[in-house]
């Protein structure tokens, strides 16, 4: 057995319940790999070779980069709250050791996630484009620059034109993602056993503009106008697909495995939901 540690390195505690986690763990017999602080090493990799457990320890920005790193190998995944909100952990520091017992003994709850497959082409200075790749588990955001400029653009679904808006931008998430920027944007929250993809517009300057539902099977495709020569940015999980360069459009499709996030139950997101959204 071997278990791949994922902490937030801006929170002692979070550091501390890692090193506590993995004595206790090393101490049962179980390898453990710690993953490295990405602001201090930003370009390097982690392995996810041999890894039968992935545990965050942070926040849901913290769950969100374990995600990344496990992609669509589907590894079971769990977090531990050391955060503000963890909508997407299942315990915290109280319960560090008996909750990720449980997990290695088989007795959590695994909800399958859908994630999204990610392709945004950019324009580059010579004038020539290039497709570039992300995973998602939470959404795909389209924004506008730091000016403000209402951005236009196409929104097409499986080939089929659905409409032309203009706006702040566009919010495409999983049912996972439905409870973070789509459901600010005035999305609704979706369970996650629903697999298709949730489309809202950010600030549309139309009264017709809606949010709407995929299918699984559904390819979003988002192209920017170029009538409108408004500057425009693609976030895949708060993560810059640019860098810097124009975006043109992007494709978004469900990803080819799921995340496996471990629970208490089957309930856990309805008790979450209550949790931070209406304080109970």
């Amino acid at each position: 057995m071997k278990v791949l540690l994922v902490p937030n390195y801006s929170r002692p505690e979070a550091v501390d319940g890692a090193s506590r986690l993995a004595q206790w763990l090393e101490g049962e017999g179980v390898e453990v790999q710690w993953a490295h602080d990405k602001k201090l090493f930003p370009g390097k990799v982690v392995s996810c070779e041999g890894i039968d457990l992935v545990v965050s320890l942070g926040g849901d920005g913290t769950l969100l980069r374990a995600a990344r790193i496990v992609g669509y190998r589907e590894i079971p995944l769990m977090g531990l709250s050391y955060g503000h909100l963890g909508f997407l952990t299942c315990g915290g520091p109280h319960d560090l050791i008996e909750t990720v017992s449980a997990a290695l003994a088989g007795e959590m709850h695994a909800s399958h996630r859908a994630t999204l497959d990610v392709e945004v082409e950019v324009e580059l200075p010579d004038g020539s484009r290039e497709m570039r790749r992300s995973f998602a588990l939470n959404d795909l955001s389209l924004t506008h620059g730091v000016r403000g400029d209402m951005i236009e653009f196409d929104v097409n679904v499986s080939g089929h034109h659905v409409d032309r808006l203009r706006g702040d931008g566009f919010v495409i998430s999983t049912a996972t993602g439905s409870t973070g920027y789509a459901l600010a944007a005035g999305g609704p929250i979706v369970t996650p056993e629903f697999h298709g993809m949730v489309c809202v517009p950010v600030a549309p300057h139309s009264i017709r503009a809606r949010a709407f539902l995929t299918s699984p099977s559904d390819v979003v495709e988002l192209k920017i106008s170029p009538e409108r020569h408004a500057e425009r940015l693609f976030f895949a999980d708060g993560q810059p697909l640019a860098d810097g360069h124009k975006g043109v459009r992007a494709l978004v499709r469900r990803g080819p495995g799921d995340i496996i996030l471990l629970d208490r139950s089957a309930r856990s997101f309805y008790q979450s939901v209550s949790r931070v959204f209406y304080g109970e």
